[in-house]
């Protein structure tokens, strides 16, 4: 993964594409940090599930930054927040539809034997090592919710 965004930052800088060249730099300070923050902690480097993990965050922050612009009317920087976000998607998995998702959900509650509530972890779970970054793990837990009984 690392190599994909070095590769594509390579050719938005010979592009000239200071948009997208910006947001692989933050993408990359990102990755850097999190290294630094590992070897302390003593493990050595990250690995891709930790670099999907950065994404996730980083496009969740500027869809928060981007729903503040556009509520206090700055279209200039909504858009750009929506810029960087198009960049950091393309190196995130492709989501999975709502049809996908609930038969997900369906088959982690069957693989799990889940009856109630007590399981719903054990079922979240499930689709986390499954799904990474394909889920909106908030909505999941609410559908796994419904679909135990609550």
């Amino acid at each position: 993964m690392r190599d994909q965004i070095n590769a594509a930052m390579k050719d938005s800088i010979k592009a000239r594409n200071a948009r997208r060249t910006t947001t692989l730099r933050l993408i990359n300070a990102a990755i850097k940090d999190r290294e630094i923050a590992a070897r302390g902690e003593g493990r050595d480097g990250i690995g891709d599930e930790d670099i999907l993990a950065i994404l996730q965050k980083m496009v969740k922050q500027r869809e928060e930054s981007a729903q503040i612009y556009q509520q206090n009317a700055r279209p200039e920087l909504e858009a750009q927040e929506r810029e960087e976000i198009e960049i950091i998607r393309e190196f995130l998995p492709k989501p999975l539809t709502d049809a996908e998702i609930e038969a997900a959900i369906k088959a982690a509650i069957a693989e799990t034997g889940a009856e109630g509530l007590r399981d719903m972890g054990k079922v979240v779970g499930v689709l986390k090592g499954r799904y990474p970054g394909q889920i909106d793990f908030g909505q999941a837990s609410r559908q796994v919710k419904a679909l135990l009984g609550a």
